[in-house]
């Protein structure tokens, strides 16, 4: 995880800039997210530069925001932000929050950047309600044009880590087998193929 942190940690400046070319589809996915988080406590795993958390926090009751990357962090303060919003350096394989803490957990175009990230939705698991919902959009880099594909390979030269290669298919079907029933599911059109998901816990069989 060092490795990782390290990139997030070098570029969190540039972050927000890179983020601009795909402005629209984080305009559509906002509008997604709201209505799923209103009037509801929201854990935010992996939140950068805290885009997702500043542009719903107004439909939210309070948002824990928070990322691996000390320095992405210290960006997400910037600015002037709601009181109903925290930011935190946060390790998203071993959180420190209670069981059933959270009614929303939003991890947005991380799993597939991280090692194991079915640790991480055992993690989610834990801490989300038994009534909760994840969302959790996702690149689906497989699903890449020549161009995209031309993209990824220099990120891939510039340190960028990207672990899971999934299409959108092999997303939703990896989130099945990790015990979450996907309710919602779309493709975005961004600079990379994007899923966005809406899930629940599925239910033990009895």
């Amino acid at each position: 995880m060092r490795e990782h942190k390290n990139f997030w940690d070098r570029n969190a400046g540039h972050y927000d800039r890179f983020m601009r070319k795909d402005r629209a589809v984080y305009e559509k996915m906002y509008e997604l997210i709201r209505p799923v988080v209103k009037d509801k406590t929201v854990l935010e795993l992996a939140t950068g530069t805290g885009l997702i958390a500043k542009n719903i926090v107004n439909a939210a009751a309070h948002i824990e925001a928070t990322d691996a990357s000390p320095k992405m962090i210290t960006e997400a303060r910037r600015g002037n932000y709601s009181v109903k919003l925290h930011f935190s350096v946060q390790d998203m394989f071993s959180l420190p929050y209670a069981e059933n803490s959270f009614d929303v957990v939003i991890v947005s175009n991380a799993l597939h950047i991280v090692p194991q990230p079915e640790k991480s939705l055992q993690e989610i698991k834990r801490v989300l309600k038994d009534d909760g919902v994840l969302i959790a959009p996702t690149f689906t880099h497989a699903g890449n044009s020549f161009s995209g594909k031309v993209k990824a390979f220099f990120m891939k030269l510039a340190g960028f880590p990207l672990h899971s290669k999934w299409t959108s298919e092999e997303y939703l079907s990896f989130l099945k087998q990790n015990d979450w029933t996907v309710r919602k599911s779309a493709v975005l059109k961004a600079s990379f193929p994007l899923t966005y998901t809406e899930c629940v816990k599925t239910p033990a069989s009895p």
